[in-house]
């Protein structure tokens, strides 16, 4: 049986009595998981941080973590949890490392762990560097670092990879990752990007409007995705393409003047594509499968 690190049961939350902007969310966030808190913008995943933090007085409905009930024991829970809630509040006319030292003051965090955490977000090469000449990644880095100085047990981070560049995104991905593997934290992560929830997390919930409309492992959400698999190929001529495939494929769909969706029952069907498409002679540029997880997001989060 898991043991759920963190746990709502029936939520609610209105900002007036005309709505209802969470709506009797259950949650289950595993111990020791990378849990990816997925949604389009607007569906209530920032206010749903808000309630587990206790930033919001909820409606109805209870908040546990670490087992025991938010309500009761909410400084001793919050002590154990980090968070990183959109754009860090950083000193930028000071150094990464006086910055960290400040917060580390503040926090009665012993100084020695400055040093542990700079190199934690390999940020040690420019720990004397104005943060005001940080990269927007960098800076990202030294408000996980921050984050990280009281070794926290839980670490929320709301869209921790807005704004940043191929390079930064890639860098922050690795940084969750070890320090899930490494420190065994579990980390909460809300995100509108299908794409860095699947490469990064181990168990998913998809929320719109409030509600929870899909809660597993990531690897459980692959899994439901139709058995159908699409198939884009780009050819020298989308008509003639269609017109060869249909007889033999259920679902073909014309996308534009050089490419063509088609529908398969399994992989083993793409070679057959491929021989059938040679034997008229038309040419094949590429053959690209489609990612289906997208299309399964769209079709719970879209109205």
């Amino acid at each position: 049986m898991n043991e759920y690190i963190i746990e709502t049961q029936d939520l609610n939350f209105s900002y007036s009595k005309l709505t209802h902007d969470i709506e009797n969310l259950n949650l289950q966030v595993p111990r020791g998981s990378i849990y990816g808190f997925l949604g389009p913008n607007g569906s209530g995943k920032t206010t749903t941080i808000r309630l587990l933090l206790g930033l919001l007085k909820k409606k109805s409905g209870t908040v546990t973590l670490f087992g025991n009930s938010l309500k009761n024991n909410r400084l001793e829970s919050l002590s154990k949890i980090a968070a990183l809630i959109e754009n860090p509040s950083l000193y930028n006319h000071l150094s990464g490392f006086d910055n960290l030292r400040i917060a580390a003051r503040y926090r009665k965090v012993n100084q020695n762990r400055i040093e542990e955490v700079l190199e934690i977000v390999n940020l040690t090469y420019a720990k004397f560097k104005k943060v005001k000449k940080y990269s927007l990644g960098m800076k990202q880095r030294l408000g996980l670092a921050i984050s990280l100085l009281s070794e926290p047990e839980i670490l929320i981070l709301d869209e921790p990879t807005n704004g940043l560049d191929p390079k930064g995104i890639i860098e922050m991905r690795s940084l969750i990752k070890s320090l899930n593997k490494e420190f065994g934290t579990t980390i909460f992560i809300s995100s509108h990007l299908l794409s860095e929830i699947e490469k990064t997390c181990s168990h998913v919930g998809i929320i719109r409007e409030g509600k929870m409309l899909f809660q597993n492992t990531v690897d459980a959400f692959r899994e439901s995705q139709n058995e159908n698999m699409i198939i884009e190929v780009e050819t020298s001529n989308s008509e003639l393409l269609n017109r060869t495939i249909s007889p033999f494929f259920d679902k073909t769909k014309i996308i534009d003047d050089s490419f063509v969706n088609v529908t398969l029952n399994s992989k083993e069907e793409i070679p057959v594509l491929i021989d059938t498409i040679r034997k008229e002679e038309i040419a094949i540029y590429q053959v690209t499968i489609k990612n289906n997880l997208e299309e399964l997001f769209l079709s719970l989060t879209e109205q």
